[in-house]
């Protein structure tokens, strides 16, 4: 509880909070980290030519690994809360590698998924975009209204590549930042961290070693849900 009261007193004193949060964020919500999917379920799903060539095979899997969770169990307790401390003005900004849409689904408006999502979405025939992520829940893989191809995922089509103006907006934001809340995040995952302000704090929650022990102010060593659900904000 120290630990709680003190990061509810670092988010009081910050002018400007940034969230960045990695896979065990979604952990809660059924959605496991990529080491423990099954590696060639998620290439069946990720990789562009094979998901051309059974597209019907590559929506079952996916449903089966990612969008079950994500359409039928939904966003955290911890997404959910994060979504009230922006509205309430305690958080200008979420930094995501997760392309899930649960920040979105949970209410978030100020969302950077510098991995893209299931919201930015194309035809691989005709390139038209489609980018609502309504189209993952229809039973049945997307396909182009305008010429009948099979509609493919940011992540998808970039292999897994940066989204330019996310990636733009959450290296604004962490030279602005006064204090970064980590959530189940294992990496940097890119040079946006060199952009922080040198004077933020970072906080970390997470009930695993990573890279950020050694440079946080605080690590708290509890999944996320257990730590938002005592927050008092």
């Amino acid at each position: 509880m120290e630990e709680i009261e003190q990061l509810e007193q670092y988010i009081k004193e910050s002018r400007f909070t940034i969230i960045v949060t990695g896979a065990g964020i979604s952990n809660a919500s059924g959605i496991k980290d990529m080491e423990q999917m099954n590696v060639i379920e998620v290439a069946q799903t990720a990789m562009e030519p094979l998901v051309k060539m059974q597209p019907e095979r590559s929506y079952k899997l996916l449903s089966k690994t990612f969008l079950k969770a994500m359409f039928e169990i939904g966003p955290s307790l911890t997404h959910k809360r994060l979504a009230e401390l922006e509205q309430d003005g305690y958080v200008q900004g979420i930094i995501t590698t997760n392309i899930d849409c649960l920040h979105t689904f949970a209410g978030s408006k100020k969302v950077a998924e510098i991995q893209g999502s299931y919201a930015i979405n194309r035809c691989v025939k005709c390139k038209k975009h489609f980018d609502d992520v309504a189209i993952w829940n229809q039973g049945h893989a997307p396909r182009c209204n305008e010429c009948g191809g099979i509609i493919v995922s940011f992540p998808t089509y970039s292999s897994i590549g940066l989204n330019d103006v996310a990636y733009a907006q959450a290296e604004k934001w962490m030279h602005s930042a006064e204090l970064v809340i980590i959530i189940g995040a294992k990496g940097s995952y890119g040079s946006y961290f060199q952009q922080m302000n040198k004077f933020a704090k970072i906080v970390q929650i997470n009930p695993k070693a990573t890279q950020f022990d050694s440079w946080s102010v605080m690590n708290i060593k509890l999944p996320a849900d257990e730590v938002f659900v005592k927050l008092t904000l």
